[in-house]
Order: C-alpha cells, then sequence, then structure tokens
C-alpha cells in the first residue's frame, strides 16, 4: 500500500543498493530534496551521485536534521 507507514507484509521494501535503477543518475525530486536536506545539515553532498546514493543520503540526513520517521 502507497503512504503506508509500515512496510508492505509482502516484504517489497527494497534496499537501495539492490534497486534494479539504482544505478541512474538521481531523479529531480531527489536532488531539490536532497539540497534542502544537505543545506540544514550544513553538509556538501556531490551532484553525480546515483538514486541509491541519494536515497541512503536523504535516509541519513533526515536523521540528522530531524526530518525523518521517530
Amino acid at each position: 500500500m502507497l503512504g503506508a507507514t509500515e512496510p508492505d507484509e509482502n516484504g517489497t521494501e527494497k534496499d537501495p543498493s539492490n534497486w534494479v535503477t539504482g544505478d541512474e543518475p538521481m531523479t529531480g525530486a531527489q536532488r531539490s530534496y536532497l539540497d534542502t536536506l544537505a543545506r540544514e545539515a550544513g553538509e556538501e553532498i556531490p551532484a553525480d551521485i546515483t538514486k541509491a546514493e541519494a536515497s541512503e543520503h536523504i535516509d541519513r540526513l533526515q536523521q540528522k536534521t530531524g526530518r525523518g520517521e521517530s
């Protein structure tokens, strides 16, 4: 179910390193959100990272900035 707070009972939530498209360049939405999070965290992230790398940075920075799930 999209928008669920818990992973699907079928275990469909995948580790970004296992994504089929994880080695593609990050999306525009990821770039925008990651830019916001990095600024708030006082960090600089390379602009040429993959979707999987962007996802991992987003997860980490959400926790660092308090924007992540509790």
